[in-house]
């Protein structure tokens, strides 16, 4: 994987416990009350919660642009990622890849959606990376207490259709154990044509308890 990006290898404890808090109706270990969003951690949020106030904070965001423009210093990075490598991962915000992985600025591609799941238009994502920017490496990122492991395709898509009248088209792709879901993403990798480069492809399950990455190999039983 290249130095600077430690990664450890599941035990069986840490596979069992994940599954443990996969199995449905069972609210995770680390469920708390957020005091900025009044929800509980670890539960999706749904219709029937209390209605909670919203203010917009994008203007905070430009004044951190500011910022960090004042002291920026990566302006002699070049397009292609430097470790040939991209990271494929979940959108969950207590992810931060770039020092979960002891990633630097400008090493790595980092394509992101829920779940962190192989979907077209990540396999789009990674044929670019790959044909034009040079990458040659691929490695999966999933993570306990996602909130795809919340959620049914049929429940999610005839909720929407319920309430607007047309039931999604695209895949929900929702899980329930994040170590298994890896699996499937290595696997639809390999079965892809248009991605050239698989011979190096890894699949991890970030533990969000410990902040560890548990490495997932397709000989796992």
């Amino acid at each position: 994987m290249g130095e600077g990006v430690g990664l450890d290898h599941p035990t069986q404890g840490v596979h069992q416990r994940s599954v443990e808090l996969a199995r449905p109706g069972r609210r995770p270990s680390n469920s708390r009350l957020c005091s900025r969003t009044g929800f509980t951690l670890g539960v999706a949020a749904s219709s029937t919660d209390p209605i909670r106030p919203f203010t917009p904070t994008a203007d905070e965001l430009v004044a951190g642009n500011e910022r960090f423009a004042a002291a920026f210093t990566d302006h002699e990075l070049q397009v292609s990622p430097t470790r040939q490598m991209t990271v494929v991962t979940c959108m969950d915000s207590r992810m931060d890849i770039f020092p979960l992985l002891g990633l630097g600025h400008g090493e790595a591609h980092i394509i992101r959606n829920a779940g962190g799941v192989i979907t077209d238009d990540v396999i789009r994502s990674l044929c670019l990376s790959q044909r034009y920017l040079g990458t040659r490496e691929i490695v999966l990122v999933h993570h306990t207490d996602c909130g795809l492991q919340l959620v049914t395709e049929d429940g999610l898509k005839a909720e929407i259709e319920a309430e607007i009248g047309v039931k999604p088209w695209w895949a929900v792709e929702s899980f329930v154990d994040p170590y298994v879901d890896v699996k499937q993403s290595m696997r639809r990798l390999q079965m892809t044509p248009f991605i050239p480069h698989k011979e190096h492809i890894r699949g991890f399950v970030y533990d969000v308890l410990t902040g560890r990455i548990n490495e997932v190999t397709l000989d796992d039983a």
